[in-house]
């Protein structure tokens, strides 16, 4: 299948509520820190949501709930994947994206057979404290050229102005966070993605 080229991550099913009615067909649910009956209640109820406006939902980190609740898509990062039991996830037809930071980590990740891959950070980001710096687009032509056909993501202080680059230099995907979450108009900044992601 052909992901949509926007990806908005959310940390909570209520962004979801507002966000899947303005045509958001792909999306990621990040949840930290909370009770796992929490977590589960959101997965459960983000699913039902998608599967209601035919949205992609991947499930960030929580593999053994992903397979609990019957979901289409999982999302690693590389400590992730240290713990995570691979064999499960595959049989539970489960499919996988991973985050990669370098060519260790990528290569780690193309020998799991990825569903995507996504490079990051792209640009500064202040979602979380990374030991990686940015990337630069120019690492985005380097990656699609290794992973062929294999769905590329760019994620990291990725914006609606810094999408076009992205896309131009090998991205299919553009994942953005905090340039909905903590925008003054988070619906229009979303209508904006959809055009410039159209």
């Amino acid at each position: 299948m052909t992901l949509h080229p926007f990806y908005p991550i959310f940390d909570d099913v209520a962004w979801l509520h507002r966000m899947l009615p303005l045509g958001v067909k792909l999306v990621q649910l990040r949840i930290k820190d909370q009770p796992l009956d929490v977590v589960r209640a959101q997965l459960a109820e983000a699913q039902d949501l998608c599967r209601a406006h035919d949205a992609v939902l991947v499930i960030n980190d929580y593999w053994q709930l992903a397979i609990e609740l019957g979901c289409d898509w999982l999302h690693l990062g590389q400590e992730d994947l240290d713990t995570a039991d691979l064999g499960a996830i595959r049989a539970a037809g489960l499919k996988l994206g991973v985050s990669t930071h370098d060519t260790a980590e990528l290569e780690r990740a193309l020998a799991l057979n990825p569903d995507y891959v996504a490079l990051g950070p792209v640009y500064p980001t202040i979602l979380k404290k990374m030991k990686w710096h940015q990337q630069g687009v120019e690492k985005l032509t380097v990656w699609k050229n290794r992973i062929g056909d294999i769905p590329l993501v760019a994620i990291g202080g990725m914006t609606v102005a810094r999408a076009g680059g992205a896309f131009a230099a090998g991205a299919d995907v553009v994942a953005a966070v905090t340039d909905i979450t903590l925008h003054d108009d988070p619906e229009g900044q979303v209508r904006h993605w959809l055009e410039t992601c159209a």
